[in-house]
């Protein structure tokens, strides 16, 4: 027999409607209460678990997570079967998102399978599974069985979120190109113009985004729907992105201004008041960084659901590196960031890393740039020759002194050491899309375009062997560049090349009409029978000249720039009622002066211009002035000296030095033709 006061829950559910969720809850208690004062259970008293789960429901509405997993687990087995919707989401808002995950793989009620797709979806956002998350809400936008009135609008909220998740994540190829552009209805609620926002800036959009902002920021202070507290708490967010991004775009006044509009004490939510203070902190650091490295020394560690997103934990970090160098805290960072890197020393090419690398070189050359930076970090490489942060560093070192030469050795002895390791970890940093981008501008910078086309060959052709693989997405862009440089050569071998990177590309995306456009290139004049069909899927000629008046451009003839008419040294007649223009005053010609006595009918001299002394008209006055320029090396044979010492150590004198050609005084030989000297009388 059923108990009344479970029997009256259940009638008052049916008749009525309880928007008070805490109503619900003492009424469902009261009902399980006197249900087990008298010692009934599920089996005898059927009406029982709608109780239980009306108790759970008012739980979970009104945010009492924990509480809710507790009344499921004393349910018993039962309930606990019929409850897999709400268990998982309590999980997943309590932080477990292992637990949640485990509970969403066992089949729950089928009315509940839409549901429970949304908390899955949730769960693998919350876990970082961005590319799992799209994917289940492309499904569910999709497949509209079972949908709700307004969950269209929650669609799109999430999945340009998740999106937004996955640009910032290093994935942004998993994004469809058609969901990269905000459309019109994205700008009908604050939440789907906050979340294209944050597209734009995983983008680096930046200019896209303000817009976006201060349009959620207006609805969002405009909306009906939310009382003041609420608000308040949804502007935070928004403010604290516009923020971030008038730092980015160098506006540091009006970024201190706009943090200084958000009470901190006042933001509940953990991690957007954790990112509040980092960018205050960044701001802070310009002007006085001791006092921000000890702010940034003070910040707790947020954990549980609150907690950062991966990559907002290591943009973290690096702020907090970057603060402690402009504090002069070299010998403390170097040392932190190489044990960080000896922890894991094969080659990656993660931004985490990479800024690890970056950091760790900063750091031992104490900031300094150039050539003695250079000095520093080389013999790191030495250490760490698998470090990509710290290569690239160095390579940006010589291309800031305009030495590429060696900057390519080095990348290219990277390159070698990668393809003799021969696995494939290895193999995808050879050939990730930045160090071959790098590797092409290299080779373009050396004029060597041959080597800058193997290599995009190469790339090409890897990326294609991972293409069952789950990264070969990320090289698709690269594919793709690849096949496009590779149509500028006129060689076969890269003609087909480029046709195989384009007949790769259409298998993946057939809808992509550059990689059609690519392929039929590619083989129109190699092999016409490959891209003939897809020649229907191109845009046909008639359409794409369509408005064109051909006519009128030969009449017109080719464009060339305007160049600016002569000024003519007249001055132009002012019109009748304008006022005179002033003229600019007249430059005066210096007058030439000419020296006194000059007689324009004489020749000058031609040797006007050297001094007195080495004029051929010069004549020396007196002996010594005589002797003086006889003693003159200029035109002459110059004299020759040596230094004779003298005996017992009375000093040196300077003799003149005896001709090579005079004989000596004992009738030493001389030249050939060389005069003996007579001997004098005695």
């Amino acid at each position: 027999m059923a108990d009344p006061a479970v029997a009256a829950l259940n009638s008052l559910l049916r008749g009525t409607s309880i928007d008070d969720h805490a109503v619900a809850l003492k009424l469902a208690n009261a009902a399980i209460k006197a249900s087990k004062a008298k010692g009934s259970n599920s089996s005898s008293n059927p009406d029982l678990p709608t109780a239980q789960h009306t108790r759970i429901v008012a739980l979970l509405k009104l945010d009492r997570y924990a509480d809710a997993l507790r009344a499921i687990a004393e349910g018993g087995a039962a309930l606990d079967k019929t409850c897999v919707l709400e268990k998982a989401y309590a999980l997943y808002k309590t932080g477990d998102l292992d637990g949640a995950e485990a509970v969403l793989q066992t089949a729950g009620p089928a009315e509940h399978r839409r549901g429970l797709k949304h908390v899955a979806a949730q769960v693998a956002y919350r876990a970082e599974k961005s590319e799992q998350a799209a994917a289940i809400y492309r499904e569910l936008a999709t497949v509209e069985d079972g949908a709700r009135y307004g969950e269209e609008n929650d669609l799109r909220i999430n999945l340009l979120a998740t999106n937004a998740q996955l640009e910032w994540q290093g994935k942004g190829w998993a994004v469809p190109d058609d969901q990269k552009k905000p459309a019109r209805e994205e700008l009908e609620a604050f939440e789907t113009a906050y979340n294209a926002a944050c597209g734009c800036i995983s983008r680096g959009d930046f200019a896209k985004a303000t817009v976006l902002l201060k349009r959620s920021r207006n609805l969002c202070e405009a909306s009906e729907d939310l009382s003041d507290d609420e608000k308040k708490a949804e502007l935070v967010p928004i403010i604290v992105q516009q923020a971030y991004v008038c730092i980015k775009l160098g506006k540091l006044d009006e970024a201190t201004s706009l943090h200084k509009s958000i009470v901190l004490s006042e933001v509940s939510d953990a991690s957007t008041k954790a990112i509040a203070q980092s960018n205050i902190l960044v701001l802070q650091a310009e002007t006085n960084p001791f006092m921000a490295q000890r702010l940034a020394q003070a910040m707790p560690e947020i954990v549980g659901n609150d907690r950062l997103f991966g990559y907002q934990t290591s943009i973290f970090k690096r702020n907090k590196y970057i603060i402690d160098l402009q504090a002069q805290k070299f010998a403390g960072v170097e040392r932190k960031t190489s044990a960080l890197l000896a922890q894991d020393p094969v080659p990656s090419i993660s931004s985490t890393k990479c800024e690890l690398g970056v950091l760790n070189a900063a750091a031992a050359c104490q900031l300094q740039t150039g050539k003695d930076a250079l000095k520093q970090t080389l013999p790191l490489l030495e250490k760490r020759p698998n470090d990509v942060g710290l290569l690239l560093t160095i390579i940006q070192l010589y291309l800031q002194l305009q030495n590429p030469t060696p900057a390519l050795y080095l990348l290219e002895a990277f390159f070698k050491r990668l393809e003799v390791a021969n696995t494939p970890d290895h193999a995808d940093v050879r050939f990730a899309p930045g160090l071959v981008a790098l590797a092409v501008a290299l080779y373009h910078k050396q004029g060597r375009h041959g080597a800058a086309r193997t290599e995009l060959a190469k790339a090409a052709a890897h990326w294609q062997q991972r293409g069952a693989s789950a990264a070969a997405g990320s090289g698709n862009p690269l594919v793709r560049e690849a096949g496009i440089g590779l149509l500028h050569s006129s060689h076969p071998s890269d003609l087909a090349a480029a046709g195989n990177a384009f007949t790769y590309l259409v298998a993946a995306q057939p809808s992509d009409p550059t990689a059609t456009a690519g392929l039929v290139a590619s083989f129109a004049t190699t092999d016409f029978a490959k891209a003939k069909p897809y020649l229907d899927n191109l845009a046909p000629v008639d359409k794409l000249i369509a408005g064109i008046d051909a006519e009128a451009l030969l009449e017109a003839g080719v464009a060339v720039l305007p160049v600016a008419p002569a000024q003519s040294k007249k001055r132009a007649l002012d019109e009748p009622g304008q006022e005179k223009q002033p003229q600019p005053a007249a430059k005066k010609r210096r007058r030439q002066k000419l020296p006194k006595n000059f007689d324009p009918t004489k020749k000058p001299d031609p040797e006007r211009w050297l001094p007195l002394r080495d004029r051929s008209s010069y004549r020396p006055k007196g002996k010594k002035g005589k002797k003086r320029v006889a003693d003159s090396t200029q035109g002459g044979a110059v004299r020759e000296e040596e230094t004779l010492e003298l005996a017992g150590g009375a000093g040196s004198v300077k003799v003149e030095k005896a001709p090579a050609g005079g004989g000596g005084g004992g009738g030493g030989g001389g030249g050939a033709g060389a005069k003996k000297k007579k001997k004098g009388k005695k």
